[in-house]
């Protein structure tokens, strides 16, 4: 199965001190992989270099990052907006923090829609509600005209779910997507996302502590640890034969 994405090689450094070294895997077509960890392990500044979308301190000091065969880490500014939000959606840990607090969930994904698309504003908010309807929010028009203060968290992490989906993107990186939500709601973000994944044949990083969230929707997982990969294989390999004291 050929590779979408190809981390190889990756070392970042937070302030000049390495944090994340010699970071290596590969994301396949149609898969979910999982990135799995403690907190501090690495896994979210790894993720987001791969959209470079660390603080200015956090650099890239080496490695490749290889999507459809070409280097993101070579790309100009114009080019990285293209694929990031584009080819390459993510869904952030925090949805507050990550929705803009004075517009409201309409006026923002009519803005992602029309900086990826052609559309007008009309066709824009047809769109949304659309994708609201798809990621199933039962009354999308209210959730469209409110802020996102309004919304409880499992609408907001819906409402993330749709901005990513709204460009169609190929790979979709969720960073501990279920991490605030109580187990109930935690099910059915993940029943979503593994629904959109069929649908679509989209591929999806998935960054989380719980192994048990891993063993229900991955594929392939990568284990990190103190800024490095010590393992990587099949789900049932690294379940059942685990190889580092780690793991």
């Amino acid at each position: 199965m050929n590779s979408l994405l190809r981390v190889e090689h990756v070392t970042i450094s937070y302030n000049g001190k390495p944090v994340v070294q010699d970071v290596s895997f590969e994301l396949r077509q149609g898969e979910i992989l999982g990135i799995v960890g403690e907190s501090g392990s690495g896994k979210s500044v790894t993720t987001k270099s791969i959209l470079r979308l660390g603080p200015s301190n956090c650099k890239i000091m080496g490695g490749e990052i290889l999507f459809r065969g070409e280097d993101i880490l070579k790309k100009n500014e114009a080019e990285l907006r293209e694929i990031r939000g584009g080819e390459i959606a993510m869904i952030f840990q925090d949805s507050l923090s990550a929705l803009n607090p004075v517009y409201t969930v309409g006026n923002k994904m009519v803005e992602l829609i029309r900086r990826h698309t052609n559309m007008n504003k009309k066709e824009a908010k047809a769109r949304v509600l659309e994708l609201l309807t798809a990621v199933g929010i039962t009354d999308p028009e209210k959730a469209m005209n409110s802020y996102p203060h309004e919304l409880s968290g499992g609408m907001r992490q819906r409402v993330m779910i749709a901005m990513a989906m709204s460009s169609d993107p190929k790979v979709l990186i969720a960073d501990e997507p279920t991490t605030a939500l109580d187990v109930t709601i935690q099910a059915q973000i993940l029943h979503l996302l593994l629904e959109l994944q069929k649908k679509n044949n989209m591929s999806i990083i998935l960054i989380t502590h719980d192994l048990g969230v891993v063993a229900q929707t991955c594929k392939r997982v990568a284990v990190m640890c103190g800024g490095y990969v010590v393992e990587e294989g099949t789900v049932e390999e690294i379940f059942l034969h685990p190889g580092h004291p780690y793991t």
